[in-house]
C-alpha cells in the first residue's frame, strides 16, 4: 500500500547516496577503502531505489530486495575491513582478529543470500521469517563490534579522519538492530522503524561526504589489545544472549495462554537481570579474559596496560586503601585472583603479617626470619605453588611451609619479594577465580612487579622510620633546652647552699633563700609545661621599660669581670615581651660576653630608640668571632665551643625568642678585637599617664627572675 513517509523517506535515501557516489567517483579514489565506500554507496542506492519502485509500481519482488539489502550490508562491512587491512603489517594478532569477524560476517551474508537465493529458484520457503530476523540482527551486531573495534584500536591522531564514518556506520547497524529486535520480539515489523529507516539512512550521508572531503592519506594504526577484544566479546556474548532471551520470550508469550504477556515480561526482566550479574561476575570475566589470551594472542599480558594500571595503584599517596593491601591486589590480580596476603621483615629479622584481602587471619600470623622457607627463598627465587607442593613435596626439596601460611585454606603461590638481593617480604595469593595455566611468563611478570612493589614497601617502612626519628630528635631537642636552663637554676641554689652554712641564722638570709627557692620552682613548672607543649609559647606579654631591665641585669652581672656598663640616654624605653623570658635571653648574651672578654677588658650596653624600634648593642672587646663561625655555627643549636659545659643551643634560643617578638639579632665581629651583638625589638606606645584605666607602665614592681636577691647576692663570700 502507498505510503507517503515512507516513499519519500526511502527517496531521499536514493537521492543521497547517488549524490554521494558521485562525489567519490569524480574526485576521491586513492584507497581501498574509499573505493570500498563506493562500491557501498551504488549498493546502497539500488537497494533503497528498490524500495521506492517496490511501493510505486509493487516491483521487485521481495526476494530480490532481500538480497539487495543483503549486498548492501556486506558492502559496508567491506569498508569497515579496508580499515583494518593495514593492521596485519604490525602485529599478527591483528590480522586474525580482522579474518575472524571478517569470516563471521560474510558466513552469516552467504548462508542468508544463498537460502534466499534457492528459495527464489525453488519459490518454496526453506527457512521460517524468525530465522530471517536472527540473520539479520547477527548480521548488525557483527557491524556494531567491527566498528567498535576500530575506534578502541585507532591511534588518537588518526580518529579525526574516520570519526564522520565509524558513527555514520554505527547508525546504520544500529538501527538495523533495534528494528530488527522489536520485530523478533513483536512479530512483525513496525511500520514506524521501516518508514524512518531511509530518511535515517540519507541523514548519514553527509557525515560521509565529510569524510571523504577532510580524508589524508593516513592508514588507521589498528592496535588490538586484550580489554578491546574482551569488550567485543562481551558485546556479542550479551547480543547472543539478548537474541536467546527474545526467542524464548516470545515462547513464552505464545504458550502462556492469558499468562502469556505477563510471564513474556517476567522472563525478559529476568533474563536481563541475570545477564547483568554474569558481566559483572569477577569469575566470570576472568574465566573469559583467560579464554581471549589462550586463543588471540602470543603473550598472555598486554604489557603496556599492566604497567600503567600498577603505575596508577602506587601513585596514590594516600593511606586509602594501605599500601600492602594494594600490593596485594596488584599482584593477586596478575594471576586472575582477588585475595591474598602480605608479611614484611621487621627489625628483628622476622616477618610480621601486614594486611589481608578477602582471606580470613589465622591465630598465629608471625613467622620466623630464620625458618627453612626464610632460608630457601634466600637461595632461590623461585615462586611456590602451593597445590603442587601439597602434591609433590619433594619437587621443593621437602621444604616446611610455615603453620601461618598452610592455615589460610585458599593459599596458592607464595611469591618472594626481594629488596636488592635480600629477602624483604613474602606475599601469598589465594585461588585464582579461572584456572590458570602457569608458564615462564605470568613467573617472569610476577617477579619484576614483586621486586617494583617491593621498594615502594620499603620506601615506606624508610619514612615512616624517618618519622619516628624526627619526633625522638624533637624530644631530644626539648630535653636540651630543658638541660640549659636548669644549669642556670642549679647554679643559684648551689650559691645558696654555699652561703648557708655561714648565714642561717641570718633572717634577711632566709627570707632570701625562700624567694629565691620560690622563683626555682615556677622556672621548673614552665620548663614542665614547655615539654608538655610541643608548640612554643611566648608566655604573658606585657610592656615593659627596657632602660630599667638594663640597668638592672648590669647590677647582676657586676659580680663578673668585666663590669658591664650602661651607655646611652636614660628615657624610658617601651617594649611588649614575657619578662622572664626576656631577661633569660638579654643575661645570656651579657654573660656570654663577659666569658670572651678578659678581666680588663670592657663590656657596654647601649640603648638607642627610634619611634618605632630600640636596638640594644652589647659589645665588648674579647676574643671576637670569625664571619665563618657567626655564620655557620653561631645560631645552630647543639654547636658550641665551651667543649662539654656547653649545650651549644643558647644563642639559638635567645635569636628564635626575639623574632617572635617581631625583632633579631645581628652580630658583627673581628678575632682579637672583639664583637658586638644588635638586639632589635619594637617599642609600644603607651596612653597618657592621667587615663585612670591604664596601669603605670614604668613601674617594675617584680624582681629580676634571673636574679638572686641583693640580700642574697652581697653574701656571695664566705
Amino acid at each position: 500500500m502507498f505510503n507517503e513517509f515512507g516513499l519519500i523517506s526511502h527517496a531521499a535515501a536514493t537521492l543521497a547516496f547517488m549524490l554521494l557516489g558521485g562525489l567519490i567517483l569524480t574526485r576521491y579514489l586513492r584507497r581501498t577503502s574509499d573505493r570500498m565506500l563506493l562500491f557501498s554507496a551504488l549498493l546502497s542506492t539500488l537497494w533503497a531505489g528498490s524500495l521506492v519502485s517496490q511501493q510505486l509500481w509493487g516491483e521487485p519482488s521481495f526476494i530480490v530486495r532481500y538480497l539487495l539489502e543483503l549486498l548492501r550490508d556486506s558492502g559496508w562491512v567491506m569498508v569497515l575491513l579496508a580499515l583494518l587491512r593495514s593492521a596485519d603489517r604490525q602485529i599478527l594478532a591483528a590480522g586474525r582478529t580482522r579474518r575472524l569477524l571478517g569470516f563471521s560476517t560474510f558466513a552469516i551474508i552467504f548462508v542468508l543470500f544463498t537460502l534466499a537465493a534457492l528459495e527464489s529458484l525453488l519459490s518454496f520457503p526453506l527457512v521460517s521469517g524468525k530465522l530471517k530476523l536472527v540473520g539479520q540482527i547477527a548480521l548488525s551486531l557483527l557491524g556494531i563490534c567491527l566498528v567498535e573495534q576500530i575506534w578502541r584500536n585507532s591511534l588518537q591522531s588518526s580518529r579525526s579522519s574516520i570519526r564522520y564514518l565509524c558513527i555514520g556506520i554505527l547508525t546504520l547497524f544500529a538501527y538495523d538492530f533495534f528494528m530488527y529486535t522489536d520485530a523478533l520480539l513483536f512479530g512483525q515489523i513496525s511500520s514506524g522503524f521501516w518508514d524512518a529507516r531511509g530518511m535515517v539512512n540519507a541523514l548519514i550521508v553527509p557525515l560521509l561526504g565529510i569524510t571523504m572531503i577532510n580524508t589524508r592519506k593516513q592508514p588507521v594504526e589498528f592496535q588490538l589489545s586484550r580489554n578491546a577484544m574482551f569488550h567485543v566479546s562481551a558485546l556479542v556474548f550479551a547480543g547472543i544472549y539478548l537474541l536467546f532471551a527474545a526467542a524464548g520470550g516470545y515462547y513464552v508469550r505464545v504458550l502462556g495462554g492469558d499468562w502469556g504477556d505477563a510471564l513474556q515480561m517476567l522472563f525478559i526482566t529476568g533474563a536481563l537481570a541475570f545477564l547483568g550479574l554474569l558481566l559483572t561476575s569477577r569469575r566470570f570475566r576472568a574465566r573469559l579474559m583467560v579464554f581471549i589470551s589462550q586463543n588471540f594472542f602470543d603473550y598472555k599480558y598486554d604489557y603496556r596496560e599492566e604497567w600503567l594500571k600498577m603505575t596508577r595503584e602506587l601513585a596514590n599517596l594516600s593511606d586509602q586503601p594501605p599500601l600492602p593491601e594494594r600490593i596485594i591486589r596488584i599482584l593477586a590480580g596478575l594471576l586472575e585472583s582477588s585475595s591474598g596476603a602480605l608479611w614484611v621483615r621487621d627489625e628483628d629479622g622476622n616477618f610480621m603479617l601486614q594486611n589481608t584481602v578477602n582471606m580470613e587471619q589465622p591465630r598465629f600470623t608471625s613467622i620466623d626470619g630464620t625458618c627453612e622457607l626464610a632460608r630457601f627463598f634466600s637461595e632461590r627465587e623461585w615462586i611456590i605453588d602451593l597445590d603442587e607442593y601439597r602434591s609433590d613435596p619433594v619437587r621443593y626439596n621437602l621444604l616446611e611451609i610455615p603453620d601461618p601460611i598452610l592455615k589460610f585454606s585458599h593459599g596458592w603461590l607464595l611469591i618472594p619479594m626481594y629488596l636488592g638481593n635480600e629477602l624483604y617480604g613474602i606475599t601469598l595469593v589465594g585461588r585464582a577465580n579461572a584456572r590458570v595455566e602457569l608458564n615462564w611468563e605470568n613467573f617472569d611478570l610476577v617477579r619484576v612487579v614483586a621486586r617494583q612493589t617491593c621498594n615502594l614497601l620499603a620506601q615506606a617502612d624508610a619514612q615512616n622510620r624517618l618519622s619516628r626519628a624526627m619526633q625522638f630528635e624533637a624530644v631530644s631537642k626539648a630535653s636540651a633546652f630543658m638541660v640549659h636552663d636548669l644549669k642556670t637554676l642549679i647554679a643559684q641554689l648551689s650559691l645558696l647552699v654555699r652561703n648557708s652554712a655561714h648565714h642561717r641564722d641570718n633572717p634577711a638570709f632566709i627570707d632570701d633563700m625562700i624567694s629565691t627557692t620560690d622563683h626555682a620552682v615556677q622556672k621548673m613548672s614552665n620548663l614542665v609545661d614547655h615539654i608538655r607543649k610541643p608548640a612554643p609559647v611566648q608566655g604573658e606579654q606585657s610592656p615593659l621599660n627596657l632602660h630599667q631591665m638594663i640597668g638592672e641585669l648590669a647590677t647582676h652581672y657586676c659580680r663578673n669581670q668585666p663590669r658591664p656598663r650602661v651607655l646611652g640616654p636614660s628615657d624610658p624605653v617601651m617594649v611588649r615581651a614575657d619578662r622572664d623570658q626576656l631577661w633569660s635571653v638579654l643575661g645570656h648574651l651579657i654573660q656570654n660576653a663577659q666569658d670572651a672578654t678578659p678581666p680588663d677588658g670592657e663590656v657596654t650596653l647601649t640603648l638607642k630608640a627610634s619611634s618605632d624600634h630600640v636596638v640594644l648593642f652589647i659589645q665588648d672587646t674579647g676574643t671576637g668571632m670569625s664571619e665563618e663561625f657567626i655564620r655557620m655555627q653561631l645560631f645552630k643549636p647543639f654547636e658550641s665551643t665551651k667543649g662539654l659545659t656547653g649545650m651549644g643551643i643558647g644563642a639559638y634560643q635567645a635569636r628564635e625568642y626575639v623574632r617572635q617578638l617581631g625583632g633579631n639579632i645581628d652580630v658583627t665581629s673581628e678575632p682579637g678585637m672583639g664583637s658586638c651583638f644588635s638586639v632589635l625589638l619594637p617599642t609600644v606606645r603607651l596612653a597618657s599617664r592621667t587615663e585612670p584605666a591604664d596601669p603605670e607602665p614604668d613601674t617594675v614592681e617584680e624582681p629580676a627572675p634571673e636574679a638572686l636577691p641583693e640580700r642574697a647576692r652581697g653574701l656571695h663570700s664566705p
